[in-house]
């Protein structure tokens, strides 16, 4: 029935714990696993550190993005310990927004609170799983 399976992803314990659950799903199923991280944006304040340092944004910029390999690695090695692959994806902007172009065509979604699509493995904020499940195209799942 589902063939591809998409976990929101960043360094929070919840997300750890939807990964686990999109893992062990996507072993039971067959089914393709993919993460996605929404990359957040370096602070407001890092335009007004750049002004007593110029390579400071740059510099910044570099750390967040060796941060997020870092981040989409954990994610390959806990799926290739339990025996699954996985691809992982990166996108930048608002988060639900950028979630929801990226997941039009994904079968099934494990996620936690700010991406969607058909199934969200939740750790918190149900009022926004549940916003979120509002506008989502399809079935939603919440898991603790």
């Amino acid at each position: 029935m589902f063939k591809r399976i998409a976990v929101a992803y960043n360094e929070s314990a919840e997300a750890q714990r939807a990964l686990a659950s999109a893992i062990q799903l996507a072993k039971s199923i067959g089914a393709e696993l993919q993460t996605i991280t929404v990359m957040a944006d370096l602070p407001s304040y890092t335009a007004f550190a750049g002004m007593a340092d110029p390579s400071l944004p740059r510099i910044l910029n570099e750390d967040r993005i060796k941060f997020y390999e870092a981040l989409a690695e954990t994610a390959r090695q806990s799926a290739h310990d339990q025996g699954v692959d996985v691809l992982t994806n990166s996108v930048e902007g608002p988060q639900s927004k950028r979630s929801f172009a990226f997941s039009a065509n994904t079968k099934l979604i494990c996620s936690l609170s700010d991406c969607t699509s058909k199934i969200i493995t939740s750790p918190g904020s149900g009022a926004r799983v549940y916003e979120l499940a509002q506008e989502a195209p399809c079935s939603v799942l919440g898991v603790h």
